[in-house]
């Protein structure tokens, strides 16, 4: 790639899921995604580390290959545990993308895409998701938000005094294990498994059967009964204007929104507007408050 000394704010932005990445151009100033370059592509996270990032490489190259312009620098939302400020990733234990222990991200993106470290960011692809939604979708014009991401696990974030910070709340104790046992797809898979005796691939698999499985009604329901359960503290504690419901597991809203809704009386609850581009617009907005002077990386095409 060359170097041009021109401004541009256009960010080369991805969300890290458990088995995807999603990738596109975004203009850090208005909050736009480039329809054009974006895309997504998956993602075998047991993979071995370099087939991983080759993966993930691959995905940002075609992003740049079809963008209509240059960008100045890099933004990533990671799923945790990971070093943000280093861009070194500390996932173990989860099932996914733990060959990656241990591996300087930042490094190896610079390397490939020959963007110097300093122009690449990482961001908590929750607190990505709910910096996405505040700053342009369901939690837009509030003060005071809490989202949570609810998919492969449980992700929270808070929006305060113009600030955004991870929660972390799916780390924390609740029944017998951990939020992020109950309140993600793999919770609500094995309640239904527990119920039904059968097993299931997705949420979306069990939404589409609702209407003509009591055990999916059951396990929604149970599913409403444990998330409000467990905000409930943090809700009081923190005192949102709003809860925004963002994740895969929200499509299927209609299943457990109104009983969400009547254990938690006292909040309002807005589901997510922007899907996948939430995070993309959240993580990209890590440049927002830099100088006029950042650097385009334009690609050089191989003769």
């Amino acid at each position: 790639m060359t170097i041009k000394n021109v401004y541009t704010p256009h960010i080369l932005c991805a969300d890290i899921g458990g088995s995807h990445i999603t990738a596109a151009v975004c203009d850090c100033k208005t909050n736009v995604i480039s329809e054009q370059s974006s895309l997504r592509a998956n993602v075998n996270s047991k993979g071995d580390a370099i087939n991983i990032l080759n993966a993930w490489n691959d995905a940002l190259e075609r992003v740049l290959d079809q963008s209509p312009v240059h960008v100045s620098g890099m933004a990533l939302a990671m799923p945790g545990p990971f070093d943000y400020e280093r861009g070194i990733s500390l996932i173990k234990g989860l099932d996914k993308y733990e060959s990656l222990y241990g591996t300087d991200i930042r490094k190896y993106f610079s390397n490939a895409l020959q963007i110097p470290e300093s122009r690449i960011k990482f961001r908590n692809d929750a607190e990505a998701t709910v910096a996405g939604e505040c700053i342009t979708g369901a939690g837009k014009g509030e003060d005071n938000v809490i989202g949570i991401t609810l998919g492969t696990g449980f992700g929270s974030a808070h929006f305060a005094e113009g600030e955004f910070r991870d929660l972390n709340l799916g780390s924390l104790p609740f029944k017998e294990t951990i939020a992020d046992d109950y309140l993600s797809t793999r919770g609500i898979i094995r309640r239904y498994y527990e119920l039904s005796g059968k097993s299931a691939n997705n949420v979306k698999e069990l939404a589409a059967i609702a209407d003509r499985d009591d055990a999916v009604v059951q396990v929604f329901e149970d599913f409403a009964e444990n998330l409000g359960n467990f905000l409930r503290p943090h809700l009081l504690k923190l005192a949102p204007d709003r809860l925004i419901l963002c994740g895969n597991i929200a499509k299927a809203a209609g299943l457990f929104l109104t009983s969400l809704t009547d254990r938690l009386p006292h909040i309002k609850i807005e589901l997510a507007q922007l899907g996948e581009h939430a995070a993309l617009i959240g993580a990209a907005n890590l440049f927002n408050t830099v100088d006029k002077t950042l650097i385009t990386f334009k690609k050089v095409k191989k003769s």
